[in-house]
């Protein structure tokens, strides 16, 4: 199983600290927001191989944290993989940017794609675990538990085994809090579907319109994270997740 981290973003809400800094470098509670999920999703066994996808301004301060990471009985080492863009106007978007690994390093395994700016406060083995009982593509879900929050995000409807019944990005009227996050699960099988989507013209940005496209042509499932969940996009997000991790971090 490979891992693809998705930090090739440019983070203009979060100016000017993302000016010369990546976003999933930025420190959350004492160390960068990317080791968190690295640190998270490193407990799920099958992975053998991570990707970080990043953009023609930020590679080399990928590559320089690459060299210096480390972390005991770790599994896997990292790719740094360059998409080219150099701002958001000639960026390839997270689908694109998934395509592109998948095609580049000539991926044929399973794997899992992580939004290098999602904060856990749980550890992802048992999505890992989930995932491979389901042998079908998985998303995680997050109860955001405000109609309005949700809005920002996208709108999911399951039945009573957590398969997609409806999927909207963001919703002008949702019916649900539920939203799916930047976690997903996509098995061997479906790598084709994935490579259709992209050379059908779709949408290549944000990661859930891929969801969107995919649930009425295969099962998809979901998996509800456990713990806390935070999406830092704005400079009020990362200062809550400071504090909130901070007192992670005391535990």
């Amino acid at each position: 199983m490979k891992l693809i981290i998705l930090a090739a973003g440019y983070a203009t809400r979060l100016y000017p600290l993302t000016l010369d800094q990546p976003k999933p470098l930025l420190p959350v509670a004492g160390k960068p927001m990317l080791e968190w999920v690295v640190d998270n999703v490193s407990t799920i066994d099958a992975i053998d191989h991570a990707y970080i996808v990043t953009n023609a301004k930020f590679v080399n301060h990928f590559e320089k944290w690459a060299a210096s990471y480390s972390r005991p009985n770790l599994k896997f080492g990292f790719t740094i993989i360059n998409d080219g863009s150099t701002d958001d106007s000639n960026k390839l978007g997270a689908i694109g940017d998934m395509h592109l690994v998948m095609t580049k390093c000539e991926i044929d395994d399973d794997i899992i794609v992580v939004g290098g700016d999602n904060l856990f406060s749980n550890d992802l083995h048992d999505f890992g675990d989930y995932c491979l009982s389901k042998d079908a593509p998985v998303t995680g879900v997050y109860d955001v538990g405000d109609l309005e929050a949700i809005k920002k995000y996208n709108s999911i409807d399951v039945d009573e085994n957590g398969r997609i019944l409806f999927f909207e990005e963001k919703p002008a009227q949702p019916k649900s809090t539920l939203t799916g996050i930047a976690l997903y699960y996509y098995p061997r099988s479906t790598l084709s579907l994935i490579r259709q989507y992209i050379a059908e013209g779709n949408n290549p940005d944000q990661p859930g319109r891929l969801v969107q496209w995919l649930y009425p042509r295969t099962p998809f499932y979901t998996w509800r994270v456990p713990g806390l969940w935070f999406d830092v996009g704005s400079i009020e997000t990362l200062e809550e997740a400071n504090r909130v991790f901070s007192e992670i971090r005391k535990q």
